[in-house]
């Protein structure tokens, strides 16, 4: 009896102590979120894009994070599996492709997960998504193609490096250049994706450039292709910029891209804002407290610049990077 009465005591307080831990975990009050993206390695538009979103979502703000980075749909996409199976709160997501999210999405809205768009955006039906915080890439590409159209130029022979191809930057940025190709306004030197990757690029340009086969513009989808473009016109003894031989576009506006318009290096750069953490931290808040979204879509506020316009003060307040 004795004995028995020794078990039950050390029983109960074993149980108490599961019972406090369990009250401590639940009483932590932290978030769990997955976050999903492309690898800072990408480019310098995604390096701040993910240093964005360490800097917001942090236990000291009130999130338990984990996060997972990939150019590749399908391993994105086994990730965010990965991420319901481990009961995620919010699932975040910056896709490598637009398509192929439907299922994965549909699961972790019968999870009861709630999941944000970043940077892109998906083909999915919005009841898959809470809301998406993301630039407007098609009028990235309108804007470009429109300020290209305005140096009104007796022809338009242009290498068009791509972007990961499938991905929301690299349609938005790509449909305007490619309807005035099929309209027969621009002539198609070369259009090849280098997978936003730079000396894939420089080998693109170094391709056309031994073809012989003459060309005016690069438009390439981010500043680091770009770079690349530069620097096999640079080898080549091929000038670049304002009254050059070959006009130089890139987007992203990364600081040392920016200066290269300063110096009339290059002539356009598109403007593509990484910063949408603080905004989705803020939408997560809202649904804590109980309260609905304003918006399904916010749009981030974007724009072009010119080399023939832009300023120091352009750079100190849009260029992204050192």
């Amino acid at each position: 009896m004795k004995n028995l009465k020794k078990y039950l005591v050390l029983g109960i307080a074993v149980a108490m102590l599961v019972m406090l831990a369990a009250c401590g975990k639940k009483g932590s009050g932290l978030i769990k979120v997955g976050i999903i993206n492309n690898p800072p390695s990408e480019s310098g538009y995604r390096a701040a894009n993910v240093a964005d979103f360490e800097k917001v979502f942090t236990k000291a703000n009130g999130y338990e994070v984990s996060t997972f980075y990939s150019l590749k749909n399908d391993e994105q996409l086994n990730a965010a599996a990965q991420f319901i199976t481990d009961k995620v709160d919010y699932l975040l997501l910056s896709a490598a492709a637009t398509d192929g999210w439907d299922s994965v999405l549909s699961n972790a809205k019968e999870a009861g997960i709630k999941v944000f768009l970043f940077d892109r955006m998906l083909n999915a039906d919005q009841s898959l998504y809470e809301a998406a915080v993301v630039s407007d890439m098609a009028n990235q590409g309108d804007t470009a193609v429109k300020w290209l159209k305005e140096q009104k130029l007796p022809k338009y022979n242009v290498i068009h490096i791509q972007g990961a191809m499938g991905s929301d930057a690299q349609i938005g940025r790509t449909n305007a250049l490619e309807a005035e190709f099929k309209a027969g306004r621009m002539k198609k030197v070369a259009q090849q994706t280098a997978t936003w990757d730079e000396a894939e690029a420089k080998k693109i340009v170094e391709s056309v450039i031994n073809s012989k086969e003459p060309f005016n513009v690069i438009y390439a989808e981010n500043d680091g292709m770009a770079k690349g473009a530069v620097a096999a016109l640079d080898d080549a003894g091929i000038t670049h910029g304002v009254g050059k031989d070959v006009i130089v576009m890139g987007f992203d506006c990364n600081k040392w891209a920016l200066r290269e318009l300063l110096a009339k290096n290059w002539n356009y750069d598109g403007q593509c804002s990484p910063f949408q953490a603080s905004v989705i931290d803020g939408m997560i808040k809202k649904l804590q407290a109980g309260e609905t979204l304003p918006s399904k879509k916010v749009i981030s506020e974007e724009k072009g610049f010119d080399a023939a316009t832009i300023t120091q003060g352009d750079i100190d307040t849009y260029g992204l990077g050192d």
